[in-house]
């Protein structure tokens, strides 16, 4: 029943900051073993959603850390690893998408992580900063450098900069 009711909420916040990627399902499961697990520490049956958001964004923070691990140990470059494109996008699209993560790689994991459920969940950021377990100022010090170096990023690669429209931030 709790994998029924919150399921999709997880495993859309896992993709919305890792992208598209092969391990959300195992994350996904991984999830739900430490919240049925750790069931006894919810202290307010109200929150059960948010706090289950919150072992998302910890699993998922976890496994972006392990990867730049595993890519200085192994001396992976980025562009090596694979790509996976979304099933009914354009070409075009599907590059971007591709070329967005690539960016987002390239940013510290605690503000991708803010940046992404601000940006791509359209998470509100007093939200953000529950899920973080950090304050709202902090989240909103993440979520202004993140956006910056993303647009400077992005600027400078050629898929993405067409994107963008000169003079423009996102919001």
């Amino acid at each position: 029943m709790l994998f029924d009711r919150y399921a999709a909420d997880v495993e859309r916040v896992l993709c919305r900051i890792l992208g598209p990627d092969s391990e959300i399902d195992d994350l996904l499961h991984e999830v739900f073993i430490v919240a049925i697990t750790s069931i006894d520490t919810l202290r307010d049956a109200g929150r059960l959603r948010s706090w289950m958001i919150g072992i998302a964004v910890h699993k998922a923070r976890k496994l972006i850390r392990q990867r730049k691990i595993r890519r200085l140990v192994r001396l992976v470059a980025p562009h090596e690893l694979h790509d996976y494109e979304a099933a009914s996008a354009t070409a075009e699209v599907s590059e971007a998408l591709r070329q967005t993560y690539r960016v987002l790689a390239q940013l510290p994991t605690d503000e991708r992580i803010a940046f992404t459920l601000r940006q791509i969940d359209g998470m509100e950021l007093l939200a953000i900063a529950e899920q973080t377990r950090v304050s709202l100022a902090t989240v909103k010090r993440r979520v202004a450098r993140a956006q910056k170096t993303f647009v400077t990023l992005a600027r400078q690669n050629e898929t993405l900069a067409e994107w963008l429209e000169p003079g423009t931030v996102p919001q």
